[in-house]
C-alpha cells in the first residue's frame, strides 16, 4: 500500500523532529556531579594563583586555570563552625545560636533536623550525598556518646555517607567517625571525652609537658596528649581507635576517593572538608620541608595534593567535563593558633591573606575573604578572574539553580542565587548587594554594602578603632584608611541596614516580590 505524498512528507518531518529532539538530548550533559572542598584555615594569599610565592600549589593553580577565580569572595563567618553551618543551610549563623559558636568535641547537632539543607536538596534531586572530613557541627541530641551509634548527624542532615573528623584536630575526641560508629572502636576500652574537668589516666600538656614530642602549645590546647600534641578537651579510652595526625590528609583523601569510585555512574555531591592547614599541622614526612613557609607552607602543599587526587579520580572515571568543583576555605588565614610550630617566628615573608588586614576570627577582610575557585569545562569560563560579591552562604541557592530545584519554603533564608556570576566573568546584574560578616562572636557583625564596608564601634577583634569603621574598599581593599568621620551620612545608612539586615528573619528576597 502507497502512502499519500502529503502524509509520507508529515511522517518524514516527524521522524526529523524527532531524530532531532534526541540528538540535542544526547548532546546536552547531564546535571553535574557537585564537589565543594572546603580547606581549613587558608587564607586569601596562601595559594600561587592567588599569589602567592613561597607555597606551590599546582594543582589548585591548574583548578584555577581551568575555571573561575573569584576575587571578591567570603566566609560568612571568620570562624569554622558558623561558616559551615551557614553552607550547608543557607543561614547566617548567628541567626541559630547553637551553630554560631566554635563548637566542642561533645555539642550535639548545630543543626535543627526540620531545616532544610544543600544535602537534602541535592539528595531529593536523585544525587548521592557524601561528607568527609572536618565536620565541627556536632553529634548527637545532647552530649555526644562516642561509645555508641550517633545520631542525629549527617545522615539526618542530608548525607548518605559520612566519615568525619567530628571537631578539629586540636581537639578531643582523636577518633574518626565513618556513618555514625568510632572506626576501629573497641568496646573494652570506651571513650570519654570532656571539656569541664580531666576524665582518665592520660597525660596532659599542663602537667606533663616532657611527653610533648610532637608539637608544643602556645596558648591554650594543654589537656590531653595524644601522638605527642596536647589538645583541647580531656579524653580517655579509645586507644586503638585514635589517628595518626600525619595521616590524617591521606586517610580522608582515600575516603573521599572511594566515595567518587563507588558513586561515579550516578550524580553525586561530596563535601569535602579537609584539616589543612588548621592546627596542629602535621603534614605528612614526605610534604614536610616542600615549602619555604615552615609547617603551615608544608600543609598547604599537602592540601594540593588532596585537590589533586580528588581532580584525578575524576579523569579516571571520564567525569571531569561534568562535575562542578568548588574550592574555598572555611575563613581566612592564621599564624600562630595555639601550637609552637614555628609559623609565629616565620621568616620568609610569606603573608597568608595577602596584602588584606587582619585573621581569622576578626571582621577585617583578612578574616573572611577567601579563595574561590569554581571549575565547570565549557560551563564556566576558564582561566578568568570574576569581582562578583558572594559568600558561602550563597552556595545553596546558587547549586539549586544549577541543577534545577526549587528552594523549600522558608528554606536558605539568607542565600543569594549566584549562578549568573558562576557562567559569566560579568554578569548582567550583582547576585547581592550587601552581606554580613560574623566574626568568632556572633554578637560582632560588620555589614557589605556594594563598595563600602562599615564595622561598628565594638571592642576587641584585633581592632585598633574605638569607634565606627568605614572603608571604600573599591580603592582600599586592604583597610588602611578609615573614612568613617568623612562620610557621616554612608556610616547612619549603613548602620540602620547593619539593624535592619541582622533583625530580619532573611536577607534574600521572596520571589513573588
Amino acid at each position: 500500500m502507497t502512502l499519500p505524498k502529503f502524509l509520507r512528507a508529515s511522517i518524514a518531518l516527524g521522524v526529523g523532529w524527532l531524530l532531532l529532539v534526541a540528538a540535542a538530548t544526547a548532546a546536552e550533559p547531564s546535571r553535574p556531579n557537585v564537589i565543594v572542598i572546603l580547606a581549613d584555615d587558608v587564607g586569601y594569599g596562601d595559594l600561587g594563583c592567588y599569589g602567592a610565592t613561597k607555597i606551590k600549589t599546582p594543582h589548585l593553580d591548574a583548578l584555577a586555570e581551568g575555571g573561575l577565580r573569584f576575587t571578591d569572595a567570603h566566609s560568612p563567618a571568620a570562624v569554622c563552625t558558623p561558616t559551615r553551618y551557614a553552607l550547608l543551610t543557607g543561614q547566617y549563623a548567628f541567626r541559630h545560636p547553637p551553630g554560631s559558636r566554635i563548637l566542642s568535641g561533645v555539642a550535639p547537632l548545630g543543626i535543627p533536623l526540620d531545616r532544610p539543607t544543600l544535602p537534602k536538596l541535592l539528595g531529593d534531586a536523585g544525587y548521592a550525598t557524601g561528607a568527609v572530613g572536618k565536620w565541627h557541627l556536632g553529634l548527637g541530641d545532647r552530649e555526644t556518646n562516642y561509645n555508641a551509634e550517633i545520631n542525629p548527624g549527617p545522615r539526618e542532615v542530608g548525607f548518605q555517607y559520612s566519615f568525619l573528623i567530628p571537631a578539629t584536630g586540636d581537639r578531643t575526641p582523636c577518633v574518626y567517625v565513618e556513618n555514625g560508629r568510632v572506626v576501629g572502636y573497641d568496646p573494652h576500652d570506651p571513650i570519654r571525652v570532656d571539656y569541664q574537668q580531666k576524665v582518665g589516666d592520660d597525660p596532659t600538656g599542663l602537667e606533663n609537658p616532657e611527653l610533648l614530642t610532637n608539637q608544643k602549645p602556645s596558648h591554650g590546647h594543654n589537656n590531653t596528649i595524644v601522638n605527642g600534641i596536647s589538645r583541647i578537651g580531656w579524653m580517655s579510652g579509645g586507644q586503638a581507635a585514635r589517628w595518626k595526625d600525619e595521616e590524617m590528609a591521606d586517610t580522608i583523601t582515600q575516603k573521599a576517593v572511594r566515595f567518587i569510585d563507588d558513586q561515579a555512574a550516578q550524580p553525586f555531591f561530596l563535601y569535602f572538608a579537609t584539616h589543612d592547614a588548621h592546627v596542629p599541622r602535621c603534614p605528612h614526612p614526605r610534604f614536610r620541608g616542600q615549602s619555604e613557609h615552615g609547617l603551615r607552607g608544608d600543609a598547604i602543599v599537602e592540601l594540593d595534593w588532596c585537590v589533586g587526587e580528588i581532580l584525578t579520580a575524576l579523569a579516571r572515571h571520564k567525569l571531569t567535563d561534568n562535575t562542578l568543583v568548588m574550592f574555598t576555605s572555611d575563613n581566612g588565614g592564621v599564624m600562630d593558633d595555639g601550637y609552637l610550630d614555628g609559623t609565629q617566628h616565620d621568616a620568609s615573608g610569606h603573608r597568608c591573606n595577602g596584602a588584606l588586614r587582619g585573621f581569622k576570627g576578626g571582621l577585617y577582610e583578612g578574616g573572611h575573604r577567601v579563595p574561590l575557585i569554581v571549575r565547570w569545562p565549557r560551563k564556566v569560563p576558564a582561566g578568568k578572574t570574576s569581582a562578583e560579591l558572594i559568600s558561602h552562604v550563597d552556595l545553596f541557592a546558587t547549586l539549586a539553580a544549577v541543577v534545577g530545584q526549587t528552594l523549600p519554603e522558608g528554606g536558605a533564608p539568607d542565600s543569594f542565587d549566584c549562578s549568573a556570576a558562576l557562567f559569566s566573568q560579568r554578569p548582567a546584574r550583582p547576585c547581592r548587594e550587601s552581606l554580613l560578616h560574623q566574626a568568632g562572636n556572633p554578637n560582632w557583625l560588620a555589614v557589605r554594602q556594594r563598595n563600602w564596608k562599615y564595622i561598628p564601634p565594638a571592642p576587641g577583634n584585633g581592632r585598633t578603632s574605638a569607634g565606627p569603621e568605614l572603608y571604600d574598599l573599591s580603592v582600599d581593599p586592604a583597610e588602611t584608611k578609615n573614612v568613617a568621620q568623612n562620610h557621616p551620612e554612608t556610616v547612619q545608612e549603613l548602620t540602620t541596614l547593619l539593624s535592619q539586615l541582622r533583625q530580619a528573619a532573611r536577607t534574600r528576597p521572596i520571589p513573588s516580590e
